[in-house]
């Protein structure tokens, strides 16, 4: 379906093409579009299949695509530490992240009562596309590139492992960092826009006086998490590239 072309009421479907280019993959159109069909958008148009069978397919997939890299590349840890790490990198929040960064929200067929109350945005109708996309892709084109696309999509958490613990409450790590670096207090400024049954918040993190990361979301908790998720993965990624810098200056 192109560019501009009609979805439903006031919906519009982008070209598939400009998705399929961001996941580095080549799902066909119809598979593609049953995996970007929301329940809402298909009990508006008489009950047409839904994406839940591909999500129920794509979260075994991600499963076990994470717990496979998690356990070969670290065999020094211990079964629970496997499992928490696994746990932060297939919740809702990690794979909504992940669904923001590509831009998923603007490709999900939703009814009209999603789209009015921002459905595109949610954690949870993000991230369970996520797992219908890479259900998608294991019907398409199979297990491994399925397994190809999820490290795609979450090999930077699985590589950072600071991150990865931080998950579960990016906030405390914000506010240690800064702490530990010695760079003032933290807050949040957050503003609030649309309706109350609807109501976006975006958040900022400031630092001192430095101003750092958005985030948005339906309610200030999570806007502010948001930005510290950002904020926090943006410090790991500037100390990696410090890091490999004086390595090179040294000749390493």
């Amino acid at each position: 379906m192109r560019s501009g072309s009609k979805a439903g009421a006031g919906q519009s479907v982008p070209d598939y093409t400009a998705l399929q280019k961001r996941l580095g993959v080549d799902i066909d159109a119809e598979t593609l579009r049953l995996a970007l069909t929301h329940r809402s958008y298909a009990y508006e148009h008489g009950g047409i299949p839904t994406n839940e069978r591909l999500e129920f397919l794509g979260d075994s997939v991600l499963g076990f695509s994470v717990t496979d890299a998690l356990f070969r590349d670290n065999p020094d840890l211990a079964e629970g530490e496997l499992a928490k790490r696994r746990s932060a990198v297939v919740s809702t929040r990690a794979l909504a992240g992940v669904a923001r960064g590509l831009g998923l929200g603007d490709f999900i067929l939703l009814g009209q009562g999603e789209q009015i109350t921002h459905g595109k945005n949610k954690a949870s109708i993000l991230a369970d596309t996520m797992e219908a996309i890479i259900g998608a892709t294991y019907l398409c084109h199979g297990i491994e590139a399925a397994r190809q696309l999820v490290m795609r999509l979450v090999g930077e958490l699985l590589r950072n492992v600071e991150a990865l613990g931080a998950a579960t409450d990016w906030k405390t790590s914000i506010q240690e960092h800064a702490a530990m670096n010695h760079l003032g207090s933290v807050r949040y400024e957050v503003v609030g826009e649309g309706p109350d049954h609807a109501r976006i918040y975006h958040a900022t993190l400031i630092i001192g006086e430095t101003r750092y990361e958005n985030g948005s979301g339906h309610s200030k908790k999570e806007a502010e998490q948001e930005a510290a998720a950002r904020s926090w993965l943006a410090f790991k990624s500037a100390e990696t590239s410090e890091l490999h810098a004086d390595k090179s200056d040294h000749g390493a």
